[in-house]
């Protein structure tokens, strides 16, 4: 499982016209379900992300994580993230789960995200799969 997070003022996720997600102050992520991807994955990450000290504080410095400024997730199924490119120029895509088991390991992660200080709006799983 790979993440990849973005702090944002604000953001939506828009498909065909029609936005399937939207936060304000907080984090974007980026989620990429891998093959080999357990519950203990989905743990730790879930655990992990709300926690980084990843935001400015009054003196300007990475100390408060986005549960200590009160943010929102947005999470985002991307599976692009597990892009194997390492031999010619198309990129594979191998590592990453199939769409019935990542759509699964994600919905997984985005229970376990929800907490009562954060939150958490995942971006409807079944657009961003049909882009």
């Amino acid at each position: 499982m790979k993440a990849l997070l973005q702090r944002v003022n604000t953001a939506s996720v828009t498909v065909d016209g029609k936005v399937v997600g939207n936060i304000g102050h907080g984090l974007v992520v980026f989620i990429g379900v891998a093959n080999d991807d357990t519950r203990e994955d989905i743990q730790y990450l879930a655990n992990k992300i709300p926690q980084l000290r990843i935001f400015d504080d009054a003196e300007g410095k990475f100390n408060l994580s986005a549960l200590d400024v009160k943010g929102e997730l947005l999470l985002v199924s991307q599976f692009t993230l597990l892009a194997g490119t390492r031999k010619g120029r198309r990129p594979g895509f191998t590592d990453a789960a199939p769409p019935d088991i990542a759509e699964n390991l994600f919905n997984q992660f985005v229970e376990q995200s929800r907490l009562p200080d954060l939150k958490s709006r995942p971006a409807d799983f079944k657009h961003i799969c049909t882009l």
